[in-house]
Formats: C-alpha cells, structure tokens, sequence
C-alpha cells in the first residue's frame, strides 16, 4: 500500500504486570487508510498492546502519538479511538438503530444528524430494515455487524478491532472477513486488528506485525512475511513449513553454499552468515518438488519416501534425508506418477524458495 502520512506511532511502548512483562518496548508506526494486523499466538502481548492505544490500560513506560498528539495519558473517551470486542457488547434493551445511534447521542448530535447517519451506517453493514430489532433477534454475524456500525458512525479517526470474529462459525468468519475489508476501503479508516489466526491476517491486512512474547518478531507485507520470513518463529508460524539444519560451507558475496545431510545447496545469503557457522533453511512444503528419478538442479536433495497420502486436489509426502531429518512435501495430484514407498526420490526446489533464518526456537522454552 502507498505510505500515507504516519497515524499513530508507538514509541518504546512497556506494560508490566507484577513482575511479568506483557509489552516489551514496542515501536510502530501505523499509516492513515491502512489495515494492520497484531497476529501471534496466545500471550504474545496483542490485546495489552491494544488496550494502551485504546486508553484501556496505562503502559509502565513509552508514549502513544496519535496523528502528532501525545494521547498516553488521555482518557479513552477523549481519544479518536473506537474498538470492536469479540463479545459485541450491544446493549441488548436498546433495538439496532438506538444502538447504532448511541454514541452520536452521548455527543450531543442532533436528531436531524442521528436520522441521516443511521441509515448511512445500516446501508454499510448491509442491514437495511433490522432498525427495530433487539439484538436477541439477530445472528452472531449481524450482531457483530451492529457492534462494527456503532463504532463507525462516530468517524473515529482510528479503529480497534480485538479478534471481533472469533465467536463466528468458519463461513459466517470468512463471509465477515471480507466484508470488514469492503468497509475499511470505502471508508478510509485505519484498521488495528487481532488475530491469532494466520490465514485471517494474512488475507486482510496491508502489513502484519508478528508478536511473541512482547516484542515485534516482523513486521512486514503478508508476502513479505510469507516468502522472506526472518526467524524460524516467523516461517513457522505462517503457512507449512521444513526447517532443515544445515551448514554454511562456502560464503561468496550474496550467495552462500549450503551442506544439507551431504548435498550441496546454494542459497541466497545474509550479511551475518560466516563459513562453518550452523543454520537454519526454511523450505515451504507446496514449493517442494518430489520425483523418482534424479533431477539436474543446483537445489535438490536425495532420501527416501517414507509415506504418501492422497487428499483429494493434494498429496503429502515425508522424505528422510541421509541424516535423519525428514521433509514434508505437499504437491498436486493432477497427472502425478507416484513413486513407490521406501524407494529412493529427489527433492527439488527453486533457489529463491530457501530462505535461511535465524534459530529462535529455544528462546523462552
């Protein structure tokens, strides 16, 4: 996406809680119009992370800058700033319009105003004629649509979105996804999302921040962070993928020889990798090639077929490697040759698809 002008930036951002540190110094810089998503596991630090934006919580250390103004300190309820919580928090007396309309009347807003946004709103969320309607009446995703609408209404300048489809059914999830998309495109609002589910960021958001244990891991384009991964937290905990243990035999400018289980490998290499030093290559499965006979390319490796499963469009093979180390290949079954179980196979790729990160799978364990 284009870089508008920054929005909301975070500088040296803490929260300790007790002894444990849920926020580890953050830094970010978030774009006006842009859809960002805080995605990690459980923990990592992304509703605390919110909250502070929110004024929900105080953080021990840092300060937050929203459009150049220094908010740390500022009440939520003076800041540019709506959130939308997983659980809707409609008031279930009030029907759809009174609550849509909520906010706009705690400010004052006339009737003639409240009478025309309303409406406006209720277009956008596609729930054109469920104005009378008590939220018992409504289904989990027009619930949601409801609590999203209420927010909006009010233009906040930035949107807070904390795992707000977590309670739906996957198709309901999925149809949301890409309304939720549709909405912050026509509007123009800046979008802060969390997610625990990697598919759900990656298909909605301009840029990912990866978070573990407090602390940015990535931050990147979904491609970004799907092909070019910098860790071996951030190539596994996006998409399927084989971190296979190798050694750097030979660094030549931007290219460095790998050993992997006796083979030779190039890939492309980084500035902090010196021969003899042990690595890391993140391989993705659906970027592997599996044949029976040998292949001519500098990227391949031999072992031997240990299983394979047909799963209708796809098939998953394990290859053990000379030493030990097994691959995981997901293919095509479109006019595929099957070789035979315990038989010796190549495996292949393309040199652009090997990505060396650094080992980060033993911090915190």
């Amino acid at each position: 996406m284009p870089q508008n002008k920054v929005l909301l930036s975070l500088r040296g951002l803490r929260k300790t809680f007790d002894t444990q540190e849920a926020v580890s110094g953050l830094d970010l810089d978030v774009y006006e119009g842009e859809f960002i998503t805080l995605l990690g596991p459980s923990g990592c630090g992304k509703t605390t992370t919110l909250r502070i934006i929110a004024g929900l919580e105080m953080p021990t250390a840092g300060r937050v800058f929203l459009d150049g103004e220094d908010i740390t300190r500022l009440a939520p309820e003076k800041r540019e700033v709506n959130t939308v919580f997983q659980n809707y928090a409609l008031f279930p007396h009030m029907n759809v319009w009174k609550n849509i309309a909520y906010g706009l009347r705690m400010r004052g807003a006339s009737r003639a105003e409240i009478d025309e946004k309303v409406p406006r709103m209720l277009e956008m969320v596609q729930l054109e004629g469920f104005g009378r309607r008590l939220p018992s009446q409504l289904s989990g995703g027009q619930r949601q649509r409801v609590a999203i609408a209420r927010s909006l209404i009010l233009s906040p300048k930035l949107l807070l979105l904390d795992e707000p489809l977590g309670a739906l059914d996957l198709q309901l999830r999925r149809q949301m996804q890409q309304e939720l998309k549709r909405m912050q495109r026509q509007l123009g609002i800046t979008f802060i999302y969390i997610t625990h589910d990697q598919e759900e960021a990656m298909t909605m958001s301009d840029r990912i921040a990866l978070m573990r244990d407090g602390r940015f891991v990535q931050l990147d384009t979904p491609k970004g962070l799907y092909e070019q991964p910098r860790t071996a937290f951030a190539a596994s905990f996006i998409g399927e993928t084989n971190l296979i243990s190798a050694t750097a035999s030979a660094v030549k400018d931007d290219e460095v020889l790998l050993d992997i289980s006796g083979f030779e490998v190039p890939c492309a290499c980084e500035d902090w990798i010196t021969p003899g030093e042990q690595l890391l290559i993140s391989l993705r499965a659906e970027r592997l090639r599996l044949a029976a006979q040998p292949v001519n390319t500098p990227c391949r490796v031999t072992g031997e077929l240990l299983e394979s499963q047909y799963a209708g469009s796809e098939r998953t093979s394990l290859v053990r490697l000379p030493d030990g180390q097994v691959l995981h290949v997901r293919s095509t079954t479109e006019g595929e040759q099957v070789p035979d179980k315990g038989s010796q196979v190549s495996v292949w790729w393309q040199q652009t698809t090997g990505v060396i990160v650094r080992d980060d799978r033993e911090e915190n364990q």
